[in-house]
């Protein structure tokens, strides 16, 4: 599997998981002494999401034009 590949696949995997807790919000609560932040958690996810769509641009093709005088 390639960068791109294994960066599209975290993309896809991180997007089916902000989705599932999007639809169903959940308020955040204390657990065994541990805080859960539901919307901490959806930003994490969101900022991956980010960092992914720029992995991808920055490995797309690009070409350079120029003109000789």
């Amino acid at each position: 599997m390639s960068d791109v590949q294994s960066v599209q696949t975290i993309r896809s995997q991180t997007l089916a998981q902000l989705e599932a807790i999007r639809a169903d919000p959940k308020p955040s609560y204390w657990i065994d002494g541990q805080r859960v932040l539901w919307q901490e958690y959806a930003d994490s996810l969101q900022r991956t999401v980010d960092w992914c769509d720029q992995k991808l641009v920055d490995n797309e093709p690009f070409e350079i034009r120029s003109q000789g005088q």
